[in-house]
């Protein structure tokens, strides 16, 4: 044995030669698919509210010819599925707490499928009206909890990629619902809005059954005491076992279990009352929640307060002004409209993990701005001129196209992603709904409110509003919202509380990050 060579006692008596590749730097870990599919299935809930806004911009015409109704009605049947959704946003925080992200996306589903069939069989504006009440809460659960089991289920490595899957379905039933105005759009008056309105029933059966093939939120079976189930999910959806074992650590911190519990089950300290959170969130917060409720309240706020939705619900109406008389001409453009910006969201999603959120978002609203202009602009010169302007129709046109394709490279997916990943773990589910309801009634009194604006300022004066919105936004952003890319969701919090001085406070984390990591260098 002692004459065995250096080399086969695993040490060579020659110094290692480095190679090229030593020296290159290391590869990113590959894409999670298990983490990937979970995340596609929740956030396909979403496509139940693109759907429904895409077909209601369509449906619209029909409806209008079918039941007498007048604009006043029309703004309000449009715009008001987003105050309802203001009930199921509200009760999606508690109704998650207590069954599960996995089962209160199953519930989504169930009720907007009854509100479709309703709306499917209104025999009148009334039985419409509960049909989108009902259709309305099972978006507002939707809304609320595709985002926020997509951001707990995510590695750090791929969450803006993952959380943004909500906004790509927002994006697909949007396109989804102009074909169908398309496609139905030839059928009897009294049936065609109809179809439109009855087939969104369908998607929703295949994403309750399909979601139930998911594993549970890691994070709420932590918060269950159920550490050997989430320690099972974490493993899966991690880009490694270490990675497993630090988001473990970091959850288990947060719900209060010491770390050197490993047990399947334990008993998990009684968790703060909701009266408490909510006193936490809205009326003692501490400048860090501060920070976090300006910044994920106000994203949602500026996201439809710039006026998107009233770009893609009144996108006819639009095309109508811009010199478009035809419906089917208007329908065409408006499956334009929806195919940019569906094509743009699929851009941004792969770029949010390597750019980072915030150069994608400042660059979204700037284009916003030029393209909002732009549209004002060609709007008043066509509304103040007796004859067809053709340069100003192709404006209108192409800065419509703009418009939604920025929107969807940034302000669109970010929204959704920022919101889900800045409050921390306790007060995570209510944070969301505030958002969540913040960006519903938003939405609702812009197009509950569109064509009364547009007759009380012009279509043109209207959008320039959007344009004065849109610059405080970015203003906004720029001055308050720190990068979130690529630290863990429990690391984040950490960011907040300095408002302005926010980038000072990025560097000092830093530091210390690579002070750490030189330690332990040097300790191995």
């Amino acid at each position: 044995m002692a004459d065995r060579k250096p080399e086969e006692n695993g040490v060579s008596g020659k110094p290692k030669q480095l190679m090229m590749a030593d020296f290159d730097p290391p590869k990113p870990p590959k894409r999670n698919k298990y983490a990937f599919a979970c995340a596609m299935l929740a956030s396909m809930t979403s496509i139940l509210l693109g759907y429904d806004i895409g077909v209601m911009s369509g449906a619209q015409i029909y409806i209008k010819k079918d039941f007498n109704c007048t604009d006043v009605q029309i703004e309000v049947l449009v715009g008001i599925l987003n105050v309802y959704s203001l009930v199921g946003s509200a009760a999606a925080g508690k109704t998650s707490d207590m069954i599960g992200r996995r089962y209160t996306i199953v519930l989504a589903g169930a009720i907007f499928f009854i509100g479709a069939i309703l709306m499917g069989f209104a025999t009148n504006y009334a039985f419409l009206m509960v049909g989108r009440f009902v259709a309305g809460i099972g978006v507002g659960y939707a809304l609320m909890i595709a985002p926020v089991y997509t951001a707990e289920v995510s590695p750090a490595s791929a969450r803006g990629f993952l959380t943004s899957f909500p906004e790509v379905f927002i994006n697909a039933g949007i396109l989804l619902g102009y074909v169908s105005n398309f496609a139905f759009s030839k059928l009897p008056l009294h049936l065609g809005w109809r179809f439109m309105l009855g087939i969104g029933a369908i998607p929703s059966i295949f994403l309750a059954f399909g979601v139930l093939g998911m594993p549970e939120s890691p994070r709420w079976l932590v918060m269950q005491g159920r550490l050997g189930d989430a320690k099972i999910v974490l493993d899966k959806t991690s880009d490694s076992l270490e990675e497993s074992k630090l988001r473990l650590a970091d959850i288990k911190e947060a719900a209060g279990i010491p770390e050197d519990c490993d047990d399947d089950i334990v008993q998990v300290p009684k968790r703060t009352a909701d009266e408490a959170i909510w006193k936490e969130l809205l009326l003692h917060p501490t400048p860090t929640v501060r920070h976090i409720l300006m910044c994920g309240v106000g994203i949602h706020f500026f996201q439809q307060a710039s006026g998107i939705d009233a770009v893609v619900l009144y996108s006819t109406k639009i095309f109508e002004k811009a010199g478009i008389k035809r419906d089917t001409p208007k329908l065409l453009a408006t499956i334009a409209v929806g195919f940019v910006k569906t094509i743009f969201i699929l851009v941004a999603t792969f770029f949010l993990d390597k750019v980072g959120r915030r150069p994608l978002l400042l660059s979204s609203v700037a284009g916003m701005i030029v393209s909002l202009m732009g549209l004002a602009f060609g709007l008043t010169i066509i509304e103040h001129s007796d004859q067809k302007i053709m340069w100003a129709v192709a404006l209108c046109i192409a800065t419509v196209l703009t418009y939604v394709a920025f929107f969807s490279i940034g302000m669109g997916p970010i929204t959704w992603v920022y919101s889900s990943e800045i409050f921390p773990l306790r007060l995570r589910a209510q944070g969301c709904s505030i958002g969540v309801a913040m960006n519903r009634v938003v939405s609702g009194v812009i197009s509950m409110t569109f064509l009364s604006l547009t007759d009380a300022i012009t279509i043109g004066g209207a959008f320039f509003l959007f344009t004065g919105i849109a610059i405080v936004a970015f203003v906004f952003f720029y001055t308050l919202f720190p990068e979130t890319h690529g630290r863990n969701l429990e690391e984040v919090e950490q960011l907040f509380g300095t408002f302005f001085r926010w980038r000072s406070r990025s560097v000092e984390l830093k530091m210390k990050r690579e002070a750490e990591m030189a330690t332990k260098k040097a300790q191995e």
